[in-house]
């Protein structure tokens, strides 16, 4: 397993399931047209030891914007409540397979902690390899989600948080601001891509949030996101990827 590798297996998972510096992070969210409640799933169903990390509150309580990225401070104090150092290694995963989970390992990575993979294929590849499932959530895993939670509340509201246990680093190259966007419009000094549907980026589907205008930002190519998996589904191999961005005009 290399740090430059983004996923790992669940038969990689699996064998070191348990040990000190691996911690395991059930990421799973849906869009609210699912009707789908992840916290209560994963209190349903896990893989064993993880922790739920809950997407809709460690974010900028500043903005009515959802999922927008959480100060360090706000995040390093989550992450200590979560009880993960920076030593440790951190896999995410989520209920759908690649989903809401690279979007965790995007934030550890902004924040300067380049020991995060996915899981390959997620929980249902996970299923599928007849691995355990925790189905009990022990009282410390749901105590640690809450306080993670709460660390956030306090960080916001300029109260003293638990001890922290993670540092952070801010990585300003994996970071675009909306202003950094528009003026790329104009200047296209890079090439931005839409992960979206077609349909959503032909402004032809309906938006799944209330009040969202439908298309694209100019200049974006369309690399719908869930070409880049198999059917299990797995991250496909780099040539294919490279494959997909080629074909979509984006390479």
């Amino acid at each position: 397993m290399a740090q430059d590798d983004p996923v790992v297996s669940a038969q990689w998972l699996h064998q070191h399931l348990g040990a000190p510096d691996v911690k395991v992070l059930d990421a799973s969210w849906y869009m609210p047209v699912e009707n789908k409640n992840p916290w209560e799933e994963y209190q349903v169903a896990h893989i064993p030891g993880a922790v739920f990390f809950d997407i809709d509150s460690i974010v900028d309580r500043t903005t009515d914007l959802p999922h927008m990225l959480p100060s360090e401070e706000a995040f390093a104090a989550a992450v200590s409540a979560l009880g993960i150092k920076n030593q440790d290694k951190v896999i995410v995963y989520d209920g759908k397979g690649f989903f809401s989970a690279p979007r965790v390992w995007w934030m550890f990575r902004v924040f300067g902690h380049n020991k995060v993979w996915v899981l390959d294929g997620g929980l249902p590849q996970w299923r599928a390899s007849g691995f355990d499932l925790g189905s009990a959530s022990p009282d410390d895993a749901v105590l640690k989600s809450k306080t993670a939670n709460k660390a956030v509340e306090r960080v916001y509201n300029g109260e003293v948080t638990n001890t922290i246990t993670f540092q952070t680093e801010f990585q300003p190259h994996l970071f675009w601001t909306l202003e950094k966007v528009a003026h790329n419009v104009g200047a296209k000094s890079y090439q931005q891509v839409d992960a979206r549907s077609k349909g959503r980026f032909d402004g032809v589907a309906p938006e799944p949030r209330e009040g969202v205008r439908s298309g694209h930002i100019p200049g974006s190519k369309c690399v719908p996101f869930p070409k880049m998996f198999d059917d299990a589904p797995r991250l496909l191999s780099a040539d294919e990827l490279r494959q997909k961005f080629q074909q979509a005009g984006a390479l």
